[in-house]
């Protein structure tokens, strides 16, 4: 099928020694950290979380899309989530510029047409951070049920700062 090989040789010796098994899939510490996708950000880790602690949700740019919304919404109603972190990142490439922007830079990187398509990229991530909070907070099925907070790592650093 694909080329593979290397990860699933890595997945051999990790399932060898794996104990951390058996979770029942809720949150145990009643979170849910939607966050980008970039590799420099390791949830759990940066909260001193523990493998069940919390949901985690990733989409570019760590923005609250249609997707991530409802993953908000199964984990306050069937995963024991009481608290929902939004959490971008400092130098995320979905803050570089717009969306016709990123498509255009993909257009003349590979020849790829993706504008039209909606990314939710922003220069301004400390107003789409508000605006994802607020939308959260707000949703009739949140609203009351969690508490919704928005954030800023560092990813140079490590640190997490309280935003709005």
């Amino acid at each position: 099928m694909g080329n593979f090989d290397d990860l699933l040789a890595r997945n051999v010796q990790y399932a060898q020694s794996f104990v951390e098994g058996g979770f029942d899939g809720i949150a145990h510490a009643g979170v849910a950290v939607l966050t980008c996708m970039d590799s420099r950000i390791e949830p759990l880790r940066m909260l001193g979380l523990n493998l069940g602690d919390a949901k985690i949700l990733r989409t570019p740019g760590g923005r609250a899309t249609p997707d991530a919304v409802v993953g908000s919404i199964l984990g306050v109603h069937l995963l024991n989530v009481n608290r929902i972190m939004v959490v971008p990142h400092t130098r995320c490439a979905m803050a570089s510029g717009s969306d016709q922007q990123i498509a255009e830079k993909i257009l003349a990187t590979d020849g790829t047409d993706i504008r039209g398509m909606t990314l939710g990229a922003t220069t301004d991530q400390r107003s789409a951070l508000e605006y994802d909070v607020r939308m959260l907070r707000s949703h009739p099925l949140i609203s009351g049920l969690a508490a919704v907070g928005g954030f800023m790592y560092d990813v140079d650093s490590g640190a997490l700062v309280e935003v709005c």
